[in-house]
Parts: C-alpha cells; structure tokens; sequence
C-alpha cells in the first residue's frame, strides 16, 4: 500500500489485478485500485476534482480529469475517511499511475492540491 499526506490529507492506495477481467491475448490488463482519503487536518474540506497521468509501458500516456471520484465530491470532517474504488485498464503488463486531488477548504474557500502517491500496477507472475 502506497501512502502520502499533504496539508493534512493522507491518501492511501492498495492495487489489485483482475485476472478475470483481463485478456491479454487482446492486449488488456484490468488493474482495480482501493483509496483511502483520511483528514488529518484541523478543516472541514471538500474534494473537487481529480487528476491522473497514467503509463502504460507499451503506450502514450493518459491524462484524466474531472469533478470528484465516482461521482462524488465528499466533504470530509477533521477525522473522517473516504474510500472508494476504480479501475484502469493497461496495454501491457506493467503501469503506474500518479496524479493530484483539487480540495476545498469549507471555512475559507481556499482551494489547495494533495498529491496522489505514484502507485505501480503489474501483472502478478510479472514479479517472479
């Protein structure tokens, strides 16, 4: 699991590959990731958008953005946590992902980033 804070915001990351989902005979590697966005800070704050940059080892890479994470832009009070769940689908066996969460402070307005821990997704008897 890949962990990072930033200005109060910790981030937590734990990937999986999806065998059943996958087929590489047609070039497709399903990878799900679980996060983890605890506030450690003294804020309510809001999260309001995403951004990722996605490598794949055999392609270009990708760039996603957009308003919140599955549909949801939460506000997490001092203490609370929000997990949700994604996936990404890879070219080959080998990628990561990095990227940047858009927070809003609730009591000023104040728009700050937190940083995505780069995560790595690899197929598993790629580690052998």
């Amino acid at each position: 699991m890949k962990t990072q804070v930033t200005s109060g915001i910790k981030v937590s990351i734990d990937t999986q590959y999806q065998d059943l989902y996958s087929d590489p005979s047609k070039m497709y590697y399903l990878f799900t990731y679980k996060i983890r966005i605890e506030n450690t800070s003294d804020y309510d704050v809001q999260l309001q958008r995403r951004f990722w940059n996605i490598f794949d080892s055999v392609s270009e890479r990708r760039e996603v953005e957009g308003a919140g994470v599955v549909g949801q832009q939460p506000i997490l009070r001092p203490g609370e946590v929000y997990e949700y769940e994604s996936a990404c689908n890879l070219k080959s066996e080998f990628g990561k992902m990095e990227g940047a969460y858009t927070f809003e402070r609730i009591a000023d307005g104040e728009k700050f980033n937190v940083a995505i821990p780069e995560f790595r997704m690899v197929v598993p008897y790629r580690l052998n």
